[in-house]
């Protein structure tokens, strides 16, 4: 058995590679410059919080990084969520990859990286403010959208201009990308619109054996963070967030040291159209589970509750007054909210809740308690922001 070793809070490019491994490009792997000093602390940015590296034989990833280059797909952990991987490099292997997943192809794909060098050869244009903020926040939660090189085809961007680029901070992620050699789209294993996997068996729900393209399927346990990845623009000689993640704006305006604007995509009322989006997570409804879904205000939950049934589910970080309904209890801090809501979401729509019987089918309907949107802790408070624009989304008519 191998076991992949973790990332340190300073993850280099790997110097050099295998005679046996390389995607379809050539990626060098020069060191990365040290962290800038007196950044603020960021969820997810050092090793500490990579989960334990799996029991994995290195067999099965040197079998999916030989899937990768034949031009198949894998499903491969990060800390967000799990990626549906494909060489980034090749527009056909890409193809499967809305093929699979029924993804609009205005929506574009974020790539995969072991680092800023493999980075800067996806980019037309790597900006000293990429430098700075892949040197802080990588490998983690951060996805950086600069010009992308004509070595990336149009179909990852949706034919737009830009190229969103993450290192992921997971062992099993990382040791895929070394293996392969090469960047690898990754969005997330599941049907467009549906809820995200945050394990090996949510992926298996979403592709089975008649999937085509298969997926393989690499398991490195559960995702750690749980929400995807914040997405910055650096296009147009700006900081714009596109999309809220567990990397808040005030984290990223401390370390370049400019104000970060805020994209109308991710305010609450913001609902994504078909047209070629900048980021990926634009869309109205996304994240969505089959039952409807609503979000209540806390005071006002006693009142909807008064019309549930035994087929309604209740997500609640707060006490719950007494009700038929099947009701599963959040966890009242961010992070622990975060990694646990689209599992939770899953349970809720196959009505798989704790002490409820299995004959019971599907939800007929999912309430949702508003969690907080300020507690007036920065770190927190941009976990609360993604977490409320995925509940946003997830409830949005479909």
């Amino acid at each position: 058995m191998w076991q992949v070793p973790c990332a340190q809070p300073d993850f280099p490019d790997k110097p050099g590679s295998s005679s046996d491994s390389g995607g379809s490009c050539s990626w060098p792997n020069p060191g990365r410059p040290a962290n800038p000093s007196g950044v603020p602390p960021v969820p997810y940015r050092s090793a500490r919080h990579l989960p334990e590296p799996p029991n994995e034989p290195r067999d099965a990833i040197r079998t999916a990084a030989a899937v990768l280059r034949a031009g198949g797909l894998v499903a491969f952990p990060t800390e967000t969520v799990y990626g549906l991987g494909a060489d980034a490099c090749s527009a056909s292997a890409v193809s499967g990859v809305y093929a699979a997943k029924g993804r609009p192809s205005t929506n574009p794909l974020i790539v995969h990286v072991t680092g800023e060098a493999m980075a800067r050869r996806c980019a037309a244009a790597w900006p000293a403010e990429a430098a700075l903020l892949a040197g802080v926040f990588w490998p983690g939660p951060l996805s950086i959208i600069v010009p992308r090189a004509t070595v990336i085809p149009d179909i990852v961007t949706g034919g737009g201009v830009g190229i969103a680029l993450r290192c992921p901070n997971h062992p099993m992620a990382l040791a895929l990308l070394f293996e392969f050699d090469g960047p690898l789209v990754g969005p997330s294993a599941n049907k467009s619109g549906h809820i995200s996997p945050t394990t090996a068996a949510h992926v298996r729900t979403e592709f089975n054996a008649e999937t085509r393209p298969p997926v393989l399927v690499l398991d490195g346990g559960a995702c750690a963070a749980g929400i995807e990845s914040t997405v910055i623009s650096l296009l147009n000689n700006e900081v714009r967030m596109l999309r809220p993640g567990m990397i808040g704006p005030e984290a990223i305006a401390a370390v370049l040291g400019r104000p970060v604007l805020i994209d109308a995509a991710c305010l609450p009322s913001a609902h994504g159209t078909a047209a070629a989006m900048r980021s990926p997570g634009l869309l109205a409804s996304h994240y969505a589970p089959n039952a409807p879904a609503q979000l209540v205000a806390e005071a006002d939950l006693a009142a909807v509750l008064n019309a549930a049934n035994e087929r309604w589910a209740v997500l609640s970080h707060v006490i719950v007054p007494p009700t038929v309904a099947r009701v599963l209890i959040m966890p009242e801090t961010a992070m622990a909210y975060a990694k646990a809501l689209y599992d939770a979401l899953r349970k809720a729509d196959g009505s798989k809740l704790k002490n409820v019987p299995e004959d019971t089918g599907p939800a007929e309907r999912i309430v949702i308690v508003t969690p907080p949107q300020r507690t007036g802790n920065p770190e927190d408070d941009a976990i609360w922001a993604a977490i409320a624009d995925r509940l946003m989304r997830a409830c949005a008519a479909r």
